[in-house]
C-alpha cells in the first residue's frame, strides 16, 4: 500500500502546510501575502483561494488568529466558557456539542477484550484537510487519523493497536457519513456516535474535551481542573494526545497556558487550520 494518496490534493496540502508553518513562525511581524504565497509556490490570488478553501479564512485573517496575544485572549475566554458548560449540566455522560454527538465508551470488560468479536470497517477518504483514515464499528466512529504526514501504513498500524482484538475489514462505505459531517456545521451534521476504547481516565478527559465549545481554546491546566485533577496536568496531556478520533474529539482546542500552541499528533499545520476554521463558524 502506498504511503500517501496519489492525488493533486496531497501536493497542495504539503504546500499549504509550508505556508502555514511560515505564517505562524513569522506572525509577530505580519509577513506579506506575496511572502506566504511564495512558500506555497503559488501566485498570491491562487494561494488565497486555496488557503481559504482548506483553512476556512484568508491568510490575513489567519495571521490575526495565531499570534501569541490572540491565543492568550482566547485562553482567558476559554476557562469561562467551559465553566458555563459545566454549570449548564453537560458534565455528565451523554450528548454534547449542542447535543449532536454521543460518546459511547467501551465497558471495563470490553476494554480488556481489546475489541474481540468486533468488526472494524475502515477506508481512506479525502477530507477538507487531505487524506484521512476513517474506521467504524456498528456503534459508531472508532478511529480517525489524518495521514498526510505519517502516511497510510502508519495510520493502519495505529488503528490495529487501538483495537488489537478486532477484525479489520476494508470497507470505506460507513465512514463516508463522518467525512461528510466534517464539512458541515455541528448543528447541521445530524446525530453522530463515537465508539472509543480507552481507560476510565482517558474517557473522562475525552468527555471534557467534548465540552469545550467550538471556537474556544483551553489550557492543559484548566482542562485538568475541569476533570477534578488539577495537579495531573501531564497525565491529562497524555490522555489528550491519545485521542483516537482526531477532530471529532477536539483535542486541537487545548494549548499551553503561556499561549503557545502546544503539540498535535497529526501535525501543527492541521491544528492551526482546525482552530482557524472554528474561529469563524463558532456561534
Amino acid at each position: 500500500m502506498s504511503e500517501s494518496p496519489a492525488s493533486e490534493n496531497n501536493s497542495v496540502y504539503a504546500r499549504i502546510a509550508r505556508a502555514i508553518d511560515f505564517l505562524v513562525s513569522e506572525a509577530e511581524r505580519q509577513p506579506s501575502l506575496s511572502e506566504a504565497a511564495a512558500q506555497a509556490a503559488m501566485s498570491p490570488a491562487h494561494f488565497t483561494r486555496v488557503f481559504r478553501r482548506m483553512v476556512g479564512v484568508s491568510p490575513k485573517r489567519f495571521l490575526s488568529l495565531v499570534t501569541l496575544e490572540a491565543f492568550k485572549q482566547r485562553l482567558a475566554e476559554g476557562a469561562t466558557a467551559l465553566e458555563a458548560q459545566l454549570d449548564a449540566g453537560l458534565s455528565s455522560a451523554g450528548r454534547v456539542h449542542d447535543h449532536f454527538l454521543r460518546l459511547d465508551a467501551v465497558s471495563p470488560g470490553e476494554y480488556r477484550r481489546q475489541g474481540a468479536g468486533l468488526v472494524v470497517r475502515y477506508g481512506f477518504h479525502e477530507g477538507p484537510l487531505g487524506d484521512m483514515l476513517v474506521a467504524t464499528t456498528d456503534r459508531g466512529l472508532c478511529f480517525l487519523a489524518f495521514t498526510e504526514v505519517e502516511g497510510r501504513t502508519s495510520a493502519l498500524g495505529q488503528l490495529s493497536a487501538a483495537w488489537p482484538g478486532a477484525r479489520l475489514l476494508a470497507d470505506a462505505g460507513p465512514g463516508k457519513y463522518y467525512v461528510a459531517a466534517l464539512s458541515r456545521a455541528p448543528r447541521d451534521a445530524g446525530p453522530l456516535s463515537i465508539h472509543v476504547r480507552g481507560s476510565n481516565f482517558q474517557v473522562q478527559v475525552w468527555r471534557a474535551l467534548l465540552r469545550i465549545p467550538e471556537g474556544v481554546l483551553l489550557s492543559y491546566g484548566d482542562l485538568a481542573s475541569a476533570v477534578g485533577r488539577p495537579r495531573a496536568v501531564r497525565a491529562v496531556a497524555s490522555a489528550v494526545g491519545a485521542n483516537p478520533v482526531a477532530c471529532f474529539i477536539p483535542c486541537h482546542r487545548v494549548i499551553r497556558r503561556s499561549g503557545g500552541p502546544g503539540g498535535y499528533r497529526w501535525s501543527m499545520p492541521i491544528k492551526f487550520a482546525l482552530i482557524s476554521r472554528e474561529s469563524i463558524s463558532a456561534p
